[in-house]
C-alpha cells in the first residue's frame, strides 16, 4: 500500500508538471504566433528549425499583400524556414525574399518553380530534411505538417502532394504515360532531401524539354525521370492537402467545415484578410485542444488524489507532502491552474445532483424539429445556435471514430442524426445523447458499404470564467485603425474617452436646441370597456400629456348596446380635452358594427402620409421607453416595427387580482409564471401612413375578433420593407377574458380559441391545477 501511494505521488507530480508545462506552452505559443503591424525580426531559433524549408512562389505585385500575410501568419510558426521567391527585379523589406536572376513574373511560372528548387538545393540541401514548394495563396497548418513529416523517413525518396492526372478535357494532352502522374501545385508539394538531391541538378535539362505549359505537370515529369518516383497515390492526400473548387470564394464563408478541420494545407486563399481570418480560426482550434488537454489532466489528478484518500472538493488545499501544495498558485494569480473540483469531474450524466424536483434538469428531444415543454408550442424549429453546436459535436465525434480508420482500411461517414436529447447544466456544461446514422465503408480486403447506427453520449464541459485584456493588433488590410494606443490599459482608455466626450459638450451658456422628437399618432379602437379605457387614459395622461411627449391619441369610439360605457368614455375624453386642449385626444364616433380593421382605417383618415402611426389596444400598458423604441425601429420606406408584447396570464389561476391602477404593472412583473411573450401577435404595430398605404392596408372585409393583423403581417413580409420584431418588456398586455363568437369564420374561430387557451396559464401552472382536480376527483 505504501509503494502504491508513493507511485501515485510520483504520477501526480508528473501530471502537475505537465499541466504547468502545458499552461506555459499555451501562453508561449499564442504570444509567438501573433501577427505584427509590420515585419519584425525573425522569431528566436528553435531546436527543430531544421525540419522543413518552404519556398513560396510569389510575384512583385503580391509581396506586400499575399506574401506578407503568409509570413505574418503560418510563416512565423514553421518548424524550419520560409523564403519567398519572385522575379529578379523584386524587392521587399516585409518578407525574406530571393529575387531569382533571369526570372520574370510571367505565367505559367515554370522557370520560377524550377529555379526555386535549384536554389534550395544549392544553399540548403544539407540543412533541412524536407523541402516544400508552395504558392502565396495557400495556408499551412504547421503543427500538422510537422506531425506528418516526422512520421515519414526523410532518407527515402518521397514526392508528396495531391495526385493529379489532368481534367477530362486534358486527357491525352499532358504527355503522361499510364503509370505517370503529378502533384498538383496549388495545395503544396513536399520533397524529401533524397528526392531533391536526385532531381535538382537536372532542372535546366527539364526546363529545356517542356511538353506542356503546366508547371506542376512538368515538375512531376522531371521528378519521375531523375528521381524515379511519382506523386503519392493516396486518397488521403485529397483531404489533408485540400484544394477548394470555389475559386475566389474559397474560405470566405463558414470555416466550421470538416475539410478545414482535417487539412494540413488549404488552397486557395486569395485575399490577405481571409488569410488572417483563417489563421485566427486555427488558433482558436488550438486553444480548444489545449483546454481539452487541461481538463483531461485535471481529471487524471482528481483520480490519482482519490487513491490517496482526498475528496475532489478539497483538492485546492491538498499537499503531496508537507510543505509541497498540490496547486502552488492561488485563484486569481497569473499561473493559477484551475479549479479541479469542477474541471476534474469525470464525464458522466450525474455530475449535477438535484436536491429537489425543481433542480432536476430537463431533457429536450431533438428530431427533425425540437420538442420542449418550455414553449407554448412544444414543437419548434431547431435554432441556429443549437444547429451549429450539433454540427460541431458531430464533427468531433467523427474525428474520434475515424482516428484509427486508416490503419484498418475503412472510413465511417456521418449521414444524419435520427434523434437525440440535450440539456444544459449551468455549472458543468452541455449533455447530449445522440442516435447517429453512419455509413461504414471498407476499402481494404473484402470491400463493403453498409449503414450502421451508433449511440453517442457526449459532454461539453465548461472551463472557468476568465477575463483577459486583448491587445488590438493592427492587421494589414483588415482595419485602418491605428494601433499606437492598443496597449493602453482599459481604465486609461476610459478616462481618455470621457475627457474627449466632455470636451465635445457645447458650453452651457450657448446650449444647442434639443432635437424635436417625431410625433407618434396612437390609433385606438374602442367598443365598451369603460373601466379599462379609464385606466388607459390615465396612463396616457401620465406618460404622454404630463411629460409633454410628442404624441396624439385618436380614439375610434363605437356606440353599442352598452350605451353607458359609450357615454362615460366620451365624458372622459372631454375632461382630458378641457385640461390639455382639443388636440390632446381626438374622438371619432361611429355607429357601425365593430371591426378593428375599419376602426384603424377611420383613424388613419385624419393623418397625412408622413405621419408616424402606432396601432394600439386598450388593454395595453406602455412606458416612455416603448415610445423610444417605436421611433428607433420605424423608418419611413425602410422598416415596420411589430413589437413582441408580454401578455399576462389569467389572474384567477395565479391567485392574484389586477387593480385598475396601471402603475401596478410598471414593476418587474415579467417572468415565466406571470405571462408569456406573444410571439404570434401582430396587432400592435408602428409604421408610416404612406407605408401602410403601400402595403395595401388592412383587410376591411374581416369583421369580429382577430385575423386582420395576421394578413397584414403577411403582406409586410412579402414587401421590400424590413420587418423589425423584438420583445419589449415595457409593453404589457393585461389579461381579459375572450369570448369566441360561434359565428366567426373557421380560421378566426381557431385562432380565437388558441389565444383563449394560451392566456390561461403556463404549462407548469396548468399541471398543478390538473393535479389538484385529480386529487379532488379521486378523493
Amino acid at each position: 500500500m505504501a509503494r502504491r501511494k508513493k507511485l501515485v505521488k510520483v504520477v501526480l507530480g508528473v501530471l502537475v508538471g505537465v499541466l504547468i508545462s502545458q499552461f506555459s506552452n499555451r501562453e508561449h505559443t499564442c504570444s509567438q504566433s501573433r501577427p505584427k503591424a509590420a515585419a519584425a525580426a525573425p522569431p528566436p531559433a528553435r531546436s527543430d528549425d531544421n525540419l522543413v524549408f518552404v519556398g513560396v512562389m510569389t510575384a512583385a505585385q503580391y509581396l506586400d499583400t499575399r506574401a506578407r500575410a503568409v509570413y505574418e501568419t503560418w510563416g512565423r510558426k514553421l518548424p524550419g524556414k520560409v523564403v519567398f521567391f519572385s522575379s529578379e527585379d523584386s524587392y521587399s523589406d516585409q518578407v525574406p525574399l530571393v529575387a531569382l536572376p533571369d526570372v520574370d513574373d510571367s505565367y505559367p511560372p515554370q522557370k520560377k518553380s524550377f529555379m526555386m528548387l535549384k536554389y534550395m538545393y544549392d544553399h540548403y540541401i544539407d540543412r533541412f530534411e524536407w523541402f516544400m514548394r508552395a504558392d502565396d495563396d495557400v495556408y499551412v497548418r504547421t503543427d500538422r505538417l510537422e506531425e506528418l513529416l516526422r512520421s515519414v523517413d526523410s532518407r527515402k525518396p518521397w514526392f508528396i502532394g495531391q495526385t493529379g492526372r489532368g481534367t477530362t478535357e486534358e486527357f491525352g494532352t499532358l504527355s503522361l504515360d499510364s503509370d505517370e502522374n503529378f502533384c498538383m501545385g496549388g495545395p503544396g508539394v513536399i520533397f524529401s532531401r533524397e528526392t531533391l538531391k536526385r532531381m535538382a541538378p537536372f532542372v535546366e535539362e527539364c526546363l529545356s524539354n517542356l511538353y506542356t505549359t503546366h508547371e506542376d505537370v512538368e515538375l512531376g515529369r522531371c521528378v519521375r525521370r531523375f528521381a524515379g518516383i511519382s506523386c503519392t497515390w493516396s486518397y488521403e492526400m485529397q483531404v489533408i492537402l485540400y484544394h477548394n473548387q470555389s475559386g475566389q470564394a474559397a474560405f470566405t464563408g463558414d470555416l466550421k467545415q470538416k475539410e478545414v478541420h482535417r487539412a494540413i494545407t488549404l488552397h486557395p486563399v486569395k485575399q490577405p484578410r481571409h488569410m488572417y481570418r483563417l489563421d485566427k480560426y486555427v488558433k482558436a482550434l488550438q486553444v480548444q485542444s489545449y483546454q481539452q488537454e487541461k481538463i483531461e489532466l485535471h481529471r487524471d489528478i482528481a483520480a490519482s488524489m482519490e487513491e490517496l484518500g482526498f475528496r475532489i472538493r478539497n483538492l485546492q488545499n491538498a499537499s503531496l507532502v508537507e510543505g509541497l501544495p498540490l496547486f502552488p498558485e492561488s485563484r486569481g494569480s497569473e499561473k493559477y491552474l484551475g479549479d479541479t473540483s469542477l474541471l476534474g469531474l469525470p464525464g458522466r450524466l450525474t455530475r449535477q445532483q438535484p436536491r429537489n424536483v425543481d433542480d432536476v434538469l430537463d431533457w429536450e428531444l431533438i428530431s427533425k424539429t425540437l420538442y420542449s415543454w418550455r414553449d407554448l408550442n412544444p414543437r419548434r424549429r431547431i435554432g441556429s445556435c443549437l444547429k451549429e453546436g450539433l454540427s460541431d459535436v458531430v464533427r468531433d465525434i467523427m474525428e474520434v471514430i475515424n482516428s484509427y480508420s486508416k490503419q484498418r482500411g475503412r472510413v465511417i461517414d456521418f449521414k444524419e442524426i435520427l434523434y437525440g436529447y440535450w440539456r444544459l447544466d449551468p455549472v458543468h456544461g452541455v449533455d447530449l445523447i445522440l442516435d447517429l446514422l453512419l455509413v461504414y465503408r471498407k476499402y481494404r480486403g473484402h470491400k463493403m458499404t453498409v449503414q450502421v447506427r451508433r449511440h453517442a453520449y457526449v459532454q461539453q464541459t465548461f472551463t472557468e470564467i476568465s477575463i483577459r485584456e486583448v491587445k488590438n493588433y493592427d492587421f494589414p488590410y483588415m482595419s485602418q485603425r491605428s494601433s499606437t494606443t492598443a496597449a493602453i490599459p482599459v481604465h486609461q482608455k476610459l478616462v481618455k474617452h470621457l475627457v474627449s466626450t466632455f470636451e465635445q459638450i457645447p458650453p452651457i451658456l450657448h446650449p444647442s436646441p434639443p432635437k424635436k422628437q417625431e410625433v407618434i399618432n396612437f390609433v385606438l379602437p374602442l367598443s365598451g370597456r369603460y373601466k379599462i379605457f379609464r385606466r388607459f387614459l390615465k396612463m396616457y395622461e401620465d406618460v404622454c400629456l404630463k411629460r409633454q411627449e410628442e404624441a396624439k391619441l385618436f380614439v375610434v369610439l363605437y356606440q353599442n348596446d352598452r350605451s353607458s360605457d359609450f357615454l362615460r368614455s366620451g365624458a372622459l375624453i372631454e375632461d382630458v380635452q378641457r385640461t390639455y386642449g382639443s388636440d390632446a385626444v381626438v374622438a371619432i364616433y361611429t355607429n357601425e358594427t365593430f371591426s378593428r380593421a375599419r376602426a384603424l382605417e377611420r383613424g388613419l383618415s385624419l393623418l397625412s402620409g408622413d405621419d408616424l402611426v402606432l396601432f394600439m389596444d386598450v388593454d395595453m400598458i406602455f412606458h416612455p421607453r416603448s415610445l423610444q423604441r417605436v421611433r428607433q425601429n420605424t423608418v419611413k420606406e425602410k422598416s415596420v416595427y411589430f413589437p413582441i408584447v408580454y401578455s399576462l396570464y389569467n389572474p384567477r389561476l395565479l391567485n392574484r387580482t389586477y387593480p385598475d391602477n396601471y402603475s401596478f404593472f410598471t414593476d418587474d412583473i415579467v417572468d415565466e409564471d406571470s405571462g408569456f411573450w406573444r410571439q404570434f401577435g401582430f396587432g400592435i404595430v408602428s409604421l408610416y401612413k404612406s407605408d401602410y398605404v403601400g402595403l395595401g392596408g388592412l383587410n376591411l372585409l374581416i369583421s369580429g375578433w382577430g385575423f386582420e393583423d395576421v394578413t397584414f403581417y403577411d403582406n409586410a413580409i412579402k414587401s421590400s420593407l424590413r420587418i423589425v420584431r423584438s420583445v419589449d418588456p415595457n409593453l404589457i398586455h393585461v389579461y381579459h377574458s375572450i369570448e369566441c363568437d360561434i359565428n366567426l369564420d373557421a380560421a378566426q374561430k381557431t385562432m380565437c380559441l388558441g389565444t383563449q387557451a394560451n392566456m390561461l396559464g403556463s404549462l407548469k401552472q396548468l399541471q398543478k391545477v390538473y393535479e389538484r382536480y385529480e386529487e379532488v376527483v379521486v378523493s
